[in-house]
């Protein structure tokens, strides 16, 4: 049995209380290219008791289709991000997965695999899900590199989705199920 389910090689993934999450949030959604890796909706800033209401909010509700972690380094225990299972089909063994590394210099230095790899194991050893889904935009290489990188395979695309700057972008579909799971652990 794995005594350290929610430890990798450099990151752990961790419960923030909401003021924590909120000062790096309000910090992380200053920077418009985070923010449109995040998210399809159009960048926008929101007020630290806006965000801290909204977390307050998350963590106060039994949401028994969301489970969301915050990503701190091992070695210097700093939060660098967050990572989540949504929209959990638990008739189907489902999950959507999110991330999101907040700070630039924590880009490109394997934080964001090693958080992909711990949401994984405990999506299908400890919630027994079947299928691990997630979408991404064709302008964010690096994050595909990665979800192939640990066996996501695409599934589809959705054509011209996305417009940003004045440019269309197609959004991906990609998943991973336990048994090409199994095979790459």
């Amino acid at each position: 049995m794995n005594t350290a389910l929610f430890s990798g090689d450099l990151v752990r993934l961790t419960a923030e209380e909401p003021q924590v999450m909120t000062e790096k949030i309000a910090r992380w959604g200053r920077d418009s290219e985070y923010s449109r890796l995040m998210d399809d909706n159009p960048a926008r800033q929101s007020s630290s008791k806006k965000i801290q209401g909204r977390i307050e909010w998350i963590q106060d509700q039994p949401q028994p289709d969301l489970f969301i972690f915050s990503i701190r380094t091992k070695a210097e225990d700093r939060l660098i991000g967050v990572i989540s299972l949504h929209s959990v089909n638990w008739t189907h063994g489902e999950s959507f997965m999110g991330i999101g590394l907040g700070d630039r210099q924590d880009w490109g230095k394997g934080y964001g695999t090693d958080a992909v790899r711990i949401i994984l194991r405990y999506a299908f050893t400890e919630l027994n899900m079947q299928r691990v889904s997630l979408d991404v935009y064709a302008y964010n290489p690096r994050a595909v590199r990665v979800y192939e990188k640990i066996g996501f395979v695409h599934e589809g695309r959705v054509r011209n989705y996305l417009n940003r700057e004045g440019k269309r972008w197609d959004m991906l579909y990609m998943s991973i199920l336990r048994e090409e799971w199994e095979k790459m652990t």
